[in-house]
């Protein structure tokens, strides 16, 4: 059945504490008792969140979609999801979650670069050690959260839940390769996909981020040719592409709104670079939805 007629992709905002660009819960939930919820309707339905979000999968399997990559997930594992991202859970078993978003003016500047340094993520298994870590901190995190009266409130709820936050996003890097260890034009890739992922919509060529990285175009395109197999501009491309096949999926926009969106004025033109990356049509692509 197709889902009822919408024009932007949902944003949820999870909870009132984001009032104060912070949300964080403890659910725990049986899937008998779940399904004729309305929250259970609204978890399977796609949707961004309006903060860096984490979700701690403390018990439970839960089998979620991010960004058209199908992951089954067994707890203990967190995912993490930047707020571009679009995501839906599919299925799940019965469940106890810890969540925590946070928007990017309660969030240390440092840790946002790590966080757009990593996406997107894969979700990481826990190691017995972090796994109490993380559970621990939490915990402390969420009592701030109910301690409304503390004339400390918002600043002990900010600090503690960045410190989880850096506890969480250490725990990703720790299975990359160390950014001091890795050759330049890995960590040139890597500082142009931060570029990119703040600038796809008004930054179309590879000079400009040639520009922005301080190095000329032909050894940025040489880097991320190193790095990934692709050039600069088709970088640029697949990014564009992405937010494109997320608004074709998740929204009722027309072609030519999201062309128009995407900061494209030629119509005709951004309906062939579509065709040209992903080997279909856009009408095409989204008709897959209905399939």
């Amino acid at each position: 059945m197709p889902e009822k007629s919408r024009k932007n992709i949902p944003t949820n905002s999870m909870t009132d504490y984001f009032s104060q660009g912070i949300s964080i819960e403890r659910i725990s939930f049986e899937k008998s008792d779940f399904e004729t919820a309305e929250l259970y309707e609204i978890a399977r339905n796609s949707h961004r969140d309006e903060g860096h979000t984490f979700h701690f999968i403390e018990k439970g399997t839960v089998d979620i979609e991010i960004d058209f990559q199908k992951y089954k997930i067994t707890a203990p594992a967190v995912v993490y999801m930047h707020p571009n991202q679009v995501h839906r859970i599919l299925d799940f078993t019965d469940m106890t979650v810890c969540a925590l978003s946070i928007n990017n003016e309660k969030l240390n500047p440092d840790y946002r670069n790590f966080l757009e340094e990593i996406a997107p993520a894969k979700p990481l298994l826990l190691t017995e050690n972090i796994h109490t870590d993380i559970f621990k901190t939490f915990s402390l995190c969420l009592n701030f959260s109910k301690q409304k009266s503390n004339k400390l409130y918002h600043l002990l709820l900010k600090d503690g839940c960045n410190t989880l936050v850096a506890l969480l996003t250490s725990a990703f890097l720790n299975q990359n390769t160390p950014l001091n260890s890795l050759p330049r034009f890995e960590v040139i890739a890597k500082s142009f996909n931060q570029l990119l992922e703040r600038n796809y919509l008004t930054l179309k060529r590879p000079a400009a981020y040639a520009r922005q990285l301080n190095v000329s175009t032909h050894y940025l395109n040489e880097s991320i040719k190193n790095a990934t197999g692709l050039s600069v501009s088709q970088q640029i491309q697949e990014r564009i592409i992405l937010e494109a096949k997320r608004l074709l999926y998740h929204s009722d926009k027309s072609v030519k709104e999201i062309a128009f969106e995407l900061g494209y004025e030629d119509y005709p033109y951004f309906s062939r670079l579509f065709t040209k990356v992903v080997g279909v049509t856009a009408l095409t692509f989204r008709s897959k939805k209905y399939d």
